[in-house]
């Protein structure tokens, strides 16, 4: 990307999909945001769209993090567990929350994932594939989108936004990013950076 990111993402991927990436997250205006992932042919959903406009979008700092990924069950809930629980146990192993604006450009950064096993775009549960960004939720409100997950269908890139309330158990194997312990959001502010 041109401008603020100079920094070529440190990508570390395995068999699961992304591992660990080093990257530079925020700086863009929106308008610049939402045309980098249009030029990047990366397609969004209406959730993705209402939260790319949320006003946590307006702040312009940029935050250097180091992100890893974690299967639900890694975390420790074998059964699955609510987005509560889920904060909560990668809470308990050092990890954090990344910041808002994370997801757009890990979505920028990461262009190799792996195509999702079916191409259902909507179905009311986890999608295969999908990697879910762990971030401060921007309300509390149930119909308001939780957070983002990246996914590839039928070879697209997508940035997709997603709701569920906090007794929605996701499953062991849905994969969350987050920040090594200490890189950004905290875990128990529940405010947008």
């Amino acid at each position: 990307m041109d401008g603020p990111h100079p920094h070529t993402p440190d990508l570390v991927t395995n068999d699961d999909g992304l591992d660990s990436v080093a990257l530079v997250v925020g700086g863009l205006p929106r308008t610049q945001l939402v045309e980098a992932l249009a030029s990047a042919g990366v397609a969004l959903n209406a959730h993705a769209e209402t939260l790319i406009a949320h006003p946590a979008f307006d702040d312009l700092a940029t935050h250097s993090v180091r992100i890893v990924t974690r299967s639900v069950a890694q975390l420790g809930l074998g059964e699955g567990g609510t987005l509560p629980e889920i904060f909560a146990a990668a809470a308990a192993q050092g990890l954090a929350l990344c910041p808002v604006v994370t997801a757009p450009y890990l979505r920028l950064a990461w262009t190799t994932q792996s195509t999702s096993a079916n191409s259902v775009l909507s179905a009311g549960e986890s999608p295969d594939g999908a990697l879910n960004i762990a971030a401060p939720l921007l309300s509390d409100d149930v119909e308001f989108p939780k957070g983002f997950y990246l996914r590839v269908v039928d070879g697209r890139l997508w940035l997709r936004g997603y709701r569920c309330d906090d007794l929605y158990v996701l499953p062991p194997d849905v994969r969350f990013a987050f920040c090594r312990g200490g890189d950004e959001a905290s875990l128990s502010d529940g405010e947008p950076r």
